[in-house]
């Protein structure tokens, strides 16, 4: 991870970048914002006059980099803020990372009264654009392992860089987990990985249960998915007791570390991805463990079920009817809609022997997510209109996206079953929507305050884009930290 430090006299001016503002129109063109720190002679004049010449607009990503050899700098970055917000200051920071990975250090002068949202959105950018996942050599590692953050009085952004590098560093877990080949990943290495990223961090306790212990207290759904694969399943409880918290929140992630489908198998095409379907458990363990690295003054408990999906002569088939954790029934009519029989068991552990004040969960859990939303979007349920807009509040500040919505009653009917309290997966109406309404029915008394993320989509992404690398996005992350920030 690159290092980052606050500076208010840089001393290596080799590679400067400058920050540009976009004019926005041909009548008001982009400028270089004016620095907090002097710059060599001629500079500010020189990048002034570049940008014009260079047709540089400023918007966000945009980067150019002008050569000046036996001067001092030798290089300079122009750099595109876009409108100066959170948005272009994250960006900018993800396009700096991405054109200087040949150079070996980069000063970037900041302007007179940036703020501590700004350097914050700017070191995760930085951080968050420059990750790269391999799990041989790399055969073109990046130059770039440092950058100086010219300001004044840097004390005043050291909470924010800490944020943010904390931010990035566990989006960056989430990640690692998330990309992760299935031929490593089954759920005893997942549940181990959380082991040891959690050791090091105090007040943070860890329960792993396997097969024998959720047999014997009756996660019927968790063991009714793994029952398939040779590497059985096994439910992570993970806490974050903090002497102070005055709200407990309970996280729950889907965490299928492989999805075939099962019996009702999946096409080549839809399979070839699904080592990230436990981007949910990834995402959740990764934000407690966030809350526990900022000391955040709120309990948080996270519940991770992990199973892998195969076909074989244990495995599920359409039609079995699943016990569920407290009780309750499912006809299982599709064993490719086996994420939500895992979820619904957390979730009803939660309610019943947690008692939350609210209850979260994130999963990969359709496809319809991304026919309804595209391809960058979470779908956010919830009866709770407070609650939704605050989580989409801290979502969006984060530089993520969620769209709210709706839980039809209408629908409702359609999860009726001629042999079991529940249909898991009935053909009627619209797939995400369907599967939240499914959900719903084992939250119990906190129905009005749960809120489920259905954020498939999202989870990846095809091609590198402002701060996100591509393959595994580590998506909820960032919009977790802020929104558990806010209860306090």
């Amino acid at each position: 991870m690159l290092a980052i430090r606050l500076t208010a006299e840089p001393d290596r001016l080799d590679t400067l970048a400058l920050p540009v503002r976009s004019g926005g129109t041909a009548a008001a063109p982009a400028e270089p914002l004016a620095t907090s720190v002097a710059l060599p002679d001629e500079v500010a004049d020189e990048a002034a006059q570049l940008l014009p010449l260079a047709r540089f607009t400023g918007r966000t990503s945009e980067v150019r980099v002008q050569l000046r050899p036996g001067r001092m700098p030798d290089r300079l970055l122009l750099v595109g803020v876009g409108e100066a917000d959170e948005v272009g200051w994250r960006a900018a920071g993800a396009a700096l990372a991405r054109a200087g990975k040949d150079e070996t250090h980069i000063t970037l002068g900041l302007p007179v009264g940036v703020t501590p949202e700004a350097v914050r959105a700017l070191v995760e950018g930085l951080l968050l654009g420059s990750y790269r996942f391999r799990l041989g050599e790399d055969a073109d590692p990046p130059e770039l392992t440092g950058v100086d953050l010219a300001v004044t009085a840097p004390e005043t952004y050291e909470r924010a860089v800490e944020v943010a590098r904390t931010t990035a560093r566990m989006t960056w877990l989430a990640r690692d987990l998330t990309n992760m080949p299935s031929s490593v990943k089954n759920p005893q290495w997942f549940a181990a990985q959380i082991a040891a990223a959690a050791a090091d961090l105090p007040g943070v306790g860890l329960r792993v249960r396997e097969p024998e212990e959720l047999a014997a207290e009756g996660f019927g759904g968790i063991l009714t998915v793994g029952g398939g694969s040779a590497s059985g399943p096994r439910l992570v409880e993970l806490d974050w007791h903090p002497a102070d918290a005055r709200t407990h929140v309970v996280l729950v992630g889907k965490g299928i570390t492989f999805d075939t489908g099962g019996i009702s198998i999946k096409p080549v095409p839809a399979m070839k991805l699904m080592r990230k379907d436990m981007a949910g458990a990834a995402a959740v363990v990764a934000a407690t463990l966030g809350a526990a690295a900022l000391r955040l003054p709120v309990r948080v408990t996270t519940l991770a079920p992990l199973a892998e999906n195969m076909v074989s002569g244990g495995a599920f088939r359409p039609g079995d009817i699943v016990r569920h954790y407290g009780g309750l029934t499912s006809e299982t009519t599709n064993s490719d809609a086996e994420g939500r029989l895992v979820l619904a068991d957390a979730l009803a552990y939660a309610v019943r022997e947690l008692k939350p004040d609210l209850l979260i969960d994130l999963a990969t859990l359709t496809g319809a997510n991304s026919v309804a939303l595209g391809s960058r979007t979470g779908a956010l349920y919830s009866d709770n209109d407070q609650l939704a807009k605050d989580l989409l509040a801290a979502i969006d500040a984060a530089g993520e996206s969620a769209w709210r919505m709706p839980l039809p009653a209408d629908y409702v009917e359609h999860l009726g079953s001629d042999l079991a309290d529940l249909h898991s997966a009935p053909r009627q109406g619209a797939g995400s929507v369907l599967a939240a309404l499914y959900l719903r029915e084992f939250t119990g008394e906190l129905c009005d305050r749960w809120l489920h993320l259905d954020m498939s989509a999202p989870s990846w992404s095809d091609r590198d884009d402002a701060e996100l690398a591509r393959g595994a996005t580590g998506w909820g992350v960032r919009g977790l930290l802020r929104w558990l920030a806010t209860l306090t």
